[in-house]
């Protein structure tokens, strides 16, 4: 089982290596010591505790009914428009999401920067890459 050091947690829950040191003083994360006498995190309590943080973090008002499962709320950041199409950034988080619309779509919705928008995410093509070497 892959264990992270507190650095590592803190990179990807995105918050300060000391919420996560209080998180696991306060009994919220489940810390362990490693071989070395160092404080790790296994990585199945990590992916838990990350998915239990991150619900109704980004609440979609009006749940809509939809088969995209990849939802990402947020504010609208940028939007560059073209005679035709349009390239809209939303900032959901830690998470940058990008896309291509058409222009027509971008007006008739409002979308323009300042806004909360939710982009959705259905693709038969999703890249998953390791950001580490344990393979």
């Amino acid at each position: 089982m892959p264990t992270y050091s507190i650095g590592q947690a803190a990179a990807l829950l995105g918050v300060s290596s000391e919420t996560v040191r209080r998180w696991a003083d306060g009994g919220r994360l489940r810390m362990e010591r490693d071989g070395a006498g160092n404080r790790v995190l296994d990585g199945v309590s990590l992916a838990a505790f990350a998915k239990e943080r991150a619900a109704g973090q980004h609440p979609m008002p009006g749940e809509v009914l939809t088969s995209a499962r990849n939802s990402f709320a947020g504010i609208v950041t940028r939007v560059t428009l073209d005679a035709v199409i349009a390239q809209v950034e939303i900032q959901s988080g830690p998470h940058r999401v990008v896309s291509v619309v058409s222009r027509e779509a971008v007006e008739e919705l409002g979308i323009e920067v300042g806004v909360t928008a939710t982009a959705r995410v259905k693709s038969t093509h999703v890249h998953i890459d390791p950001l580490d070497d344990r393979r």
